[in-house]
């Protein structure tokens, strides 16, 4: 199906962009082999020193800071234009200690309840590549409160580290924290700890589908549903559907390099992308995990992984479906306000979600 006309001009930005970056590492390699290439900025035009807040971060750093501050604002705008603002729910914070690790925050939304019944609970994880992103990301926020309330769940929303200043198998080890925390703390939080589920997008979904395999290593706390959404499960990226990106007019190059960014960004080691709590869908096995529903977008390379974790989940006697939304995009999830496609996906999401309450 041809893309969405919404997509028409995000499309147009978003080439540029990505040809932008390449030229952009093209030119400071370049520079560096050849000096004479190097440009002499005036005295007057040469930026302001950096203070010494900013040379404490370092270059990258700064440089990563400036991007997720960059990010949010634009999530920001996203949200104002084209999302849905979320209705007011209450919300609890707490703080989960993870062995050998940092701790993690961990943000409940409650939905609205008569009496004191427990309602089922979904451990969330946002997506943003491992390095952007959070809990307090507008769009992220929004959608969260918009699932607790129609689909009556406490949604768990973990904070998880970002990369690279904490690399795999930090986020993994907070995952599974945070579970062990939901299970142990259900009666208090008002949560009915043999109703749970998990949740992921992009990245997230990564972690949530890694979470299932490691619960089932470890504790094998009982889960009912694991819901992933165009998520990416194999960091080697032996599964990206390249022919997403050639109907769009990007060129392999563009798309590979941006998965080898995410996972050179995510990973402590190279050969960790063979890991199956790095890449759940190279996990040896996928017996026991709990049933899961599989979302993806035709105009996203990730669509191959989803369908191909769908089938190996199906292989191993797990109940698995993969739905693919034609016509729209990976992010197509966030633009509720105008886009038919993003408000049939967030019903879905929602009708999966209630399959706790069975």
């Amino acid at each position: 199906m041809r893309l969405d006309p919404f997509f028409d001009e995000r499309l147009r930005v978003h080439r540029k962009y990505m040809f932008d970056q390449a030229v952009g590492v093209l030119r400071t390699r370049v520079s560096a082999l050849w000096p004479f290439a190097r440009t002499v900025v005036p005295a007057a035009a040469a930026p302001k020193p950096p203070t010494k807040a900013d040379k404490a971060l370092g270059p990258h750093a700064r440089a990563r800071a400036k991007h997720r501050r960059s990010a949010l604002a634009w999530d920001r705008t996203e949200l104002s234009t084209v999302g849905t603002a979320g209705p007011d729910v209450r919300i609890t914070e707490h703080e989960v200690a993870v062995p050998g690790h940092p701790s993690v925050h961990v943000r409940v939304y409650h939905p609205p309840v008569a009496g004191d019944a427990p309602v089922p609970g979904v451990l969330a994880f946002y997506g943003g590549a491992f390095r952007i992103g959070g809990i307090d990301y507008p769009t992220t926020d929004a959608s969260y409160r918009r699932r607790c309330v129609d689909a009556h769940v406490a949604i768990v929303a973990v904070a998880y580290a970002l990369a690279p200043e904490h690399r795999y198998p930090t986020q993994i080890e907070q995952a599974y924290a945070a579970l062990d925390w939901l299970v142990g703390s259900a009666g208090e939080l008002g949560i009915d700890r043999s109703r749970i589920g998990v949740q992921g997008i992009s990245a997230g979904g990564c972690i949530a589908a890694a979470l299932t395999i490691v619960n089932r290593d470890r504790a094998n706390h009982p889960l009912m549903l694991q819901l992933l959404e165009v998520p990416v499960v194999d960091l080697t990226g032996s599964h990206l559907d390249l022919g997403a990106m050639r109907a769009l007019g990007i060129p392999r190059f563009f798309t590979v390099r941006e998965l080898r960014s995410v996972a050179r960004t995510y990973l402590t080691r190279p050969q960790d992308a063979r890991e199956a709590y790095a890449s759940p869908l190279r996990a040896a096995s996928h017996e026991g995990l709990p049933p899961a529903v599989i979302l993806t977008a035709e105009y996203d390379p990730l669509r191959g992984d989803g369908d191909a974790y769908g089938a190996a989940l199906r292989a191993a006697g797990v109940d698995a479906s993969v739905v693919r939304y034609q016509g729209v995009t990976h992010d197509t999830v966030i633009f509720t306000g105008v886009l038919p496609a993003a408000r049939r996906w967030h019903d879905d999401a929602v009708t999966a979600l209630r399959r706790l309450h069975r």
